[in-house]
């Protein structure tokens, strides 16, 4: 493996873990708010969209690739 796969490796491993660990801290502060079930679409939608970005420019580089 050279340093480059590893590193690719890496960096998409870790991103998806922290992109895990972000819509669990949203699950969280939705639950502890009591934002009931329009509080929870809400929250996940508005805080979301970042990370639905990011995984939309990953996706369209990976596509002008080919």
């Amino acid at each position: 493996m050279t340093i480059e796969q590893f590193e690719s490796w890496s960096t998409t491993i870790c991103i998806t873990g922290l992109v895990l660990y972000m819509l669990f801290v949203i699950y969280k502060l939705a639950k502890e708010s009591n934002a009931g079930k329009f509080g929870y679409v809400v929250l996940f939608i508005a805080l979301g969209l970042g990370m639905f970005g990011f995984i939309a420019k990953a996706v369209l580089v990976e596509v002008m690739k080919l």
